[in-house]
């Protein structure tokens, strides 16, 4: 399978019209210009016009070089957890406190945007390269583009707009746009590029295609359809996290809390349902297959290697093992490295005991999906081994049990003793406890081509065929103001795929409402997008983070602060940009 293995070939050359020192002050670009290569020597051919586009591709990578990402996508929500100390500042709610946490997503997005309008400018005066070649790598830019702003607009509310780069007349300082002309422009740069793109059966993979840029789409005309929405309710399933009983923590089971939604802060001008109906009918025609041919994979193999660029994953940012730049630390932070049964460094972001009691017992993806035996390499050295979930049904395979039988002629109870069972069968001591050391592992980014190594190969997906189903779900029940038969199976067919029980719109635990169906929809996004980067931002469009949030009253199971403040709905503007972009005044509300 061919891969975007040219972006190995031209790392540490020039993908850029010269090669540029990123200087990152003011948290964007100001640019030192070095004689080596100039946009004449790159060349005017189908090649040239790939070092230019791969230039801007490769910063996607290089936003996974320092776990930086999802770090910034993924930590601050209610149901991801870990130590305190991997947590840091973003994890407990304290944005500012850690500029290295939160400010990257401002910086690379920044930077992948001036690659991206780079490209685009030095590809365009090609006359040389196959126009239909051309017309596509351009489309492919515009999506990047598209991507990058719409990462930004979600964080940051107001962001600036670059239509090109500095180095090609654009004012370095930018003023703030509103937000609804930020959406109007990544709407009009996604819109393009996916009628420019070629679809995925002609496609590099890993490359972006025609679906990628309408998933895109359809992801954010539902992002604008809820977060406009004025009014409603969304049942979520939270809560408190434990009781103290005699000192001793006991786990609660997720209770369902009824929130009232709040309309989101700079989407007054939209109109609710009228962008959940470009968002249901840009997800129907992705299902259909109009930008490309796509399917739910079989489980147990869409996170494998060979499944990494099936077509489950619209758009993945790639990873290559054991390369400095462009491999990823997804396997050491949430698998863990591993040799010789051992597991030695790593595995340390998961997600909570609530998180995990949201799904039925024979659901793969706690089956198969969540780590339940390891062993650390200093437990390794003394014969101990971890379970999770510390459960009647885990603590029977991994410790055994007796059982009674019956009774024998003398009255007497008949006792049978079942030994642990595999994996647990392995001459470790077994337990379980309750601090991070005891949580939801995922397996998602545990299947690298060589797990003994940093920087892995593994992908991190961005936009994936189950999102665009439950794209289409949430729609249609929105737009029709309740379920409709094809928004159910869409969600359904989400369902069955990891072997849970399908959902119903009449009966016992029916969702045949529009509330039930709504909650429904949400909280299989959870179970199914779990550390993919989309939880945060669910609770923020729906207008209801804050009260989830603080409905856990305080820590979560392993002592993450989930306590939040109005603040905490936009991230912090990098201090640098404030304090050196003459065309911004002042920070977003909350932060200095």
């Amino acid at each position: 399978m061919k891969k975007l293995s040219i972006i190995k070939s031209f790392r540490g050359k020039i993908f850029l019209a010269c090669l540029f020192t990123f200087m990152l002050a003011s948290c964007r670009l100001n640019e030192k210009v070095y004689d080596f290569v100039s946009p004449e020597e790159v060349g005017d051919s189908d090649a040239a016009a790939d070092k230019w586009a791969l230039g801007a591709y490769n910063e996607l990578s290089l936003m996974f070089r320092f776990s930086e990402f999802p770090a910034v996508l993924e930590y601050d929500c209610d149901y991801t957890t870990g130590p305190s100390w991997a947590f840091g500042e973003l994890g407990a709610g304290n944005f500012q406190g850690n500029s290295k946490q939160t400010d990257p997503l401002w910086t690379y997005s920044y930077v992948l945007i001036r690659r991206a309008n780079r490209a685009i400018a030095n590809i365009d005066k090609m006359t040389k390269a196959n126009a239909t070649y051309k017309q596509n790598v351009i489309g492919e830019m515009y999506f990047l583009k598209a991507f990058s702003y719409f990462l930004l607009v979600r964080a940051y509310g107001d962001v600036p707009i670059f239509k090109k780069a500095v180095d090609d007349g654009e004012n370095l300082f930018q003023p703030r746009q509103p937000i609804k002309d930020v959406y109007a422009h990544i709407i009009d740069l996604a819109t393009q590029a996916k009628d420019m793109m070629y679809t995925n059966a002609k496609a590099t993979p890993g490359r972006a295609t025609a679906g990628a840029a309408a998933a895109l789409l359809a992801k954010v005309y539902a992002t604008i359809g809820s977060a406009s929405m004025a009014s409603g309710q969304v049942i979520v399933r939270g809560g408190k996290p434990f009781d103290l009983v005699s000192n001793v923590q006991v786990r609660t089971l997720p209770s369902p809390i009824t929130f009232q939604k709040k309309r989101v802060k700079g989407y007054e001008s939209f109109d609710s349902k009228a962008y959940y109906k470009l968002a249901m009918d840009m997800a129907a025609e992705v299902i259909k297959g109009t930008y490309g041919s796509y399917k739910l994979a079989n489980f147990n193999e869409m996170w494998t290697i060979t499944g990494k660029n099936i077509n489950e994953h619209i758009f993945s940012v790639q990873g290559y093992m054991g390369d400095a730049d462009l491999g990823n630390h997804l396997t050491r932070d949430f698998a863990g490295l591993m040799a010789n049964n051992q597991i030695t460094t790593g595995m340390w972001y998961g997600l909570r005991d609530h998180w995990y009691k949201l799904f039925e017992p024979q659901d793969l993806r706690i089956t198969d999906g969540v780590t339940h035996r390891w062993s650390r390499s200093f437990d390794f050295a003394n014969h101990i081994g971890t379970f999770y979930p510390n459960n009647d049904e885990y603590r029977k395979k991994a410790l055994g049990y007796d059982e009674q039988t019956g009774v024998d002629g003398d009255g007497k109870p008949i006792i049978v003793h079942h030994p642990a069972v595999a994996p647990y069968n392995d001459g470790l001591n077994y337990g379980s406890g309750t601090d991070a050391n005891y949580i939801a592992f995922l397996n998602k980014f545990a299947y690298p081509s060589d797990r003994t190594k940093d920087q892995s190969d593994v992908n991190y997906p961005f936009l994936r065929f189950a999102d665009i189903k439950l794209i289409y779900a949430e729609a249609a029940n929105e737009y029709n103001g309740g379920p409709t038969s094809d928004a159910l199976t869409a969600l359904n067919d989400v369902r069955l795929r990891s072997n849970a029980t399908a959902k119903k719109l009449a009966g016992d635990g029916n969702v045949g409402s529009l509330v039930a169906f709504r909650s429904a929809v949400l909280e299989e996004r959870a179970m199914e997008l779990a550390l993919e980067g989309d939880r945060r931002w669910d609770l923020i469009r729906w207008g209801i983070y804050l009260d989830v949030m603080n409905s856990i009253q305080g820590n979560d199971e392993v002592g993450v602060t989930k306590v939040r403040a109005e603040r905490n709905l936009l991230y912090p503007l990098p201090i640098s940009e404030v304090s050196t972009n003459t065309a911004i005044q002042g920070n977003n509300p909350g932060w200095n």
